[in-house]
């Protein structure tokens, strides 16, 4: 059945030496002629993948057309239950899918955690509930889909190099949200690493999104100016461990993004996201494919 279903899903196009597809990303390597999958939006919702991003305040998702990296429909936005167990959030999955009756194809979720395996084993900003939870059969017994979990970050991260800021770019890319926390993404020559969590790295003897979150500063009230002294000190010990070739820069205050990046003192090319809130839903989607083409 699985098989079935990703055959109807992967289209196969003619495309001239731009790279393979690997577990979670495209690799940017040349190489000879090869077939891809299209990932072509047909006409029909049930076609094409469906993304589902679990945040704090609200699970949005939508049917995607990863031709494009866009919306097939509409999204939807459900407020996020309280307390956001597993069970409960399982619950919210099954009405948002059920939004959507002409969509049956596989599920892509995000979930703010480190995920392995489809089990979660960190909820440094979910219920502690979530730590050893099976995610992707919870989720795949509750809406009887097809449903591969990936961290949110990951999955933002992801998108952006395949459709946004980072389009093309080869090398490695470090996608990072500045929100409640910082999200991060590695990925190079399109291929993503998971779960890099570089947010927690100590920084001055301190957890880094602890002091240069957007949390941090509003929480301390910081000017623009302040805050971006404190993004300078994170982005240049990422520049000293990593040497990448491009920061995006996500995250709600990343549409303000002409206010703080100008004032970041680094020597690597940063960017803002340029997804914004469609990230989490269309790198879901787009991760659930992946992962069943293996």
């Amino acid at each position: 059945m699985r098989e079935e279903r990703v055959h109807r899903l992967l289209e196969p196009v003619e495309v001239a030496g731009d790279g393979q597809l690997g577990r979670h990303g495209w690799s940017l390597t040349p190489g000879p002629p090869r077939r891809r999958p299209s990932f072509g939006y047909r006409g029909q919702v049930a076609d094409i993948p469906f993304g589902i991003d679990f945040g704090g305040t609200g699970i949005k998702g939508a049917p995607v057309d990863l031709t494009a990296g866009e919306f097939a429909a509409e999204r939807e936005r459900i407020k996020t239950p309280s307390p956001a167990t597993p069970e409960a959030v399982a619950e919210v999955f099954v009405d948002l899918l059920g939004r959507f009756p002409d969509s049956t194809g596989p599920v892509g979720v995000t979930v703010p955690g480190v995920v392995r395996h489809g089990v979660v084993h960190s909820a440094a900003n979910i219920d502690e509930s979530w730590v050893g939870t099976d995610a992707d059969r919870l989720f795949t017994d509750a809406t009887g889909r097809d449903v591969h979990v990936v961290n949110d970050a990951d999955a933002a991260g992801l998108a952006e190099v395949r459709y946004g800021a980072a389009k093309g770019r080869g090398g490695l890319v470090i996608v990072t949200t500045l929100g409640t926390g910082i999200g991060s993404a590695l990925v190079y020559d399109g291929v993503l690493v998971p779960n890099s969590e570089l947010g927690h790295l100590e920084i001055d003897g301190h957890d880094a999104e602890s002091r240069a979150a957007n949390s941090a500063r509003e929480r301390e009230g910081l000017s623009m100016k302040h805050w971006a002294k404190r993004l300078t000190t994170y982005y240049r010990t990422l520049e000293m461990l990593f040497s990448p070739e491009l920061f995006v820069v996500g995250g709600g205050i990343s549409k303000q993004s002409e206010e703080f990046l100008p004032l970041v003192e680094i020597d690597t090319e940063i960017v803002p996201a340029t997804l914004l809130n469609k990230a989490g839903v269309v790198g879901a989607a787009l991760c659930v494919v992946e992962e069943l083409d293996e």
